[in-house]
């Protein structure tokens, strides 16, 4: 993916120009936790080799089941130290994606989007597991990242995104093919070694918070006003029926 922004100002041939994404306080200081703990690993690796620390601090599900809770938080900033492009993947959509949510919401409120859709992932991929016995680590920040990509979907639905750095569409496009995908990797068997749950899991639980969908009453009431939006006719300023408002 790359990022592509139409914006008011041209370029030397008239068309848009390609906007960079703003780096935000909070979203650049995730950033650099994912990668010092990315250099951790490394460093941990090299002076104790046989010290597992994604058995302490990754995701197992049958570990979480028996009160390892925090490991719901620090899976998030682990990533695999055999495969860079792990890592590198999510901080350039971190970077892609967040500065534009975080200048939107402020920095506290997207701070707890990014942690809600990836503890979200994260009880998602525990509950998946733990009743079957997976004790095999999950780790990375892809589950928040997923949620990060709903809600730019959501909120800057018409914005151009540069799919595979050819294919322009729009955001909310975007999200729903990850959607997709990540859906129809959860009904087939995968040897992957991708977690498409916590992707999954991710989007749901930002989609539950962008919709504040545990506020059942809150809820009801705007879908009620949605339906009966629709029975109201807006008629023009000339129009003399009284009748109709």
């Amino acid at each position: 993916m790359s990022y592509y922004r139409s914006t008011g100002s041209r370029g030397f041939g008239g068309g848009a120009t390609i906007g960079l994404p703003t780096v935000t306080p909070v979203n650049k200081a995730l950033m650099i936790a994912c990668g010092a703990v990315f250099a951790g690993q490394i460093l941990s690796g090299m002076l104790f080799p046989e010290f597992n620390l994604e058995l302490y601090l990754g995701l197992v599900p049958v570990r979480v089941a028996q009160g390892w809770v925090w490991q719901l938080v620090t899976y998030m900033f682990l990533h695999s130290p055999v495969m860079i492009s792990h890592i590198l993947f999510n901080l350039l959509t971190m970077w892609m994606f967040g500065g534009d949510l975080e200048r939107h919401w402020g920095g506290r409120k997207y701070l707890t989007y990014w942690f809600v859709c990836g503890i979200g992932a994260g009880i998602c991929v525990t509950l998946a597991g733990a009743f079957r016995g997976v004790a095999i680590p999950t780790i990375g920040a892809s589950g928040a990242i997923y949620g990060l990509i709903l809600a730019y979907g959501t909120i800057f639905a018409e914005r151009r995104i540069l799919f595979s750095f050819l294919f322009p569409i729009k955001a909310r496009t975007l999200a729903w093919i990850l959607f997709a995908i990540a859906f129809v990797s959860n009904l087939t068997p995968h040897t992957d070694g991708i977690s498409h749950v916590a992707h999954l899991g991710g989007m749901a639980a930002g989609w539950i918070y962008l919709n504040r969908a545990w506020r059942v009453t809150e809820m009801w009431r705007e879908l009620v006003w949605r339906i009966r939006r629709r029975k109201f006719k807006i008629m023009p300023p000339d129009d003399r029926d009284r009748w109709i408002h």
